[in-house]
């Protein structure tokens, strides 16, 4: 016959495994995915808030600080102005240091979403461009919901390229042909297959912005872009609505 602890006393112990229980999976998806900790609790990784929802290592400098909210204020006017209005409201952790970008899970990108709430922005990612890029993959996801598995990489990516108005994989806006590298041929659908592929060579960019830019310029500008989601949203297939 076994030993029958008093009720409450059998309550107490049962709260102490669930509280044990909840440390050890919050230390667990710690370690294995530190920028998801990290975004969803920047203070817990030494980031202090800049402004808004923009966090920073503490002890920046008055220069570094006022870069930091110039950059962030920039990029999100840019991704309001693409989309008429947000969706989303994305934490962003910017980091100075590399040790800083390295304990919140960052690698050697200069940037990275992290899905449809949050970014991180490395020590050479301190920039309108990149800060806006990945603003636009955080609200593109937002928009889309679910839907966002329907849409290839390539697409995304040279969206974002567009919405950053990235000057690097592309031309002026007055140009009558955005393009810098036209070169034909299938792009990367999945995000593994994209980062193999823009490891190799950067100007995947350039040739994905320039069908997204082009698709865009056909089928009426910027509203095409939120025209998309919509009828993605209302189950319509990506191949049928678009010609990769």
């Amino acid at each position: 016959m076994g030993i029958r602890f008093p009720r409450r006393r059998r309550r107490v112990w049962l709260v102490a495994g669930l509280v044990v229980l909840t440390l050890v999976t919050v230390a667990s998806v710690a370690l294995a995915y530190p920028s998801v900790a990290a975004t969803t609790c920047p203070r817990c990784y030494g980031l202090v808030p800049v402004q808004g929802r923009l966090y920073a290592e503490p002890g920046l400098s008055d220069a570094d600080r006022q870069r930091l909210v110039e950059v962030y204020r920039e990029a999100n006017r840019q991704v309001d102005e693409f989309y008429q209005g947000r969706r989303s409201d994305p934490t962003v952790l910017a980091c100075l240091t590399t040790d800083c970008y390295q304990r919140i899970g960052g690698g050697g990108e200069r940037g990275v979403a992290v899905r449809n709430w949050a970014l991180m922005l490395s020590p050479r990612g301190i920039s309108t461009t990149i800060a806006a890029h990945e603003l636009s993959h955080v609200e593109f996801r937002a928009r889309l919901g679910s839907r966002h598995a329907e849409v290839p990489q390539w697409f995304d990516e040279g969206l974002a390229v567009l919405v950053a108005d990235d000057r690097r994989y592309l031309a002026p806006p007055a140009a009558p042909d955005r393009c810098r590298d036209a070169a034909p041929g299938p792009l990367p659908e999945t995000l593994d297959a994209w980062l193999r592929a823009a490891s190799a060579d950067e100007q995947v960019y350039a040739r994905a912005a320039c069908r997204v830019s082009r698709w865009v310029d056909a089928h009426g500008g910027r509203q095409a872009v939120r025209d998309l989601v919509d009828r993605l949203r209302d189950g319509e297939r990506f191949a049928a609505l678009v010609d990769g």
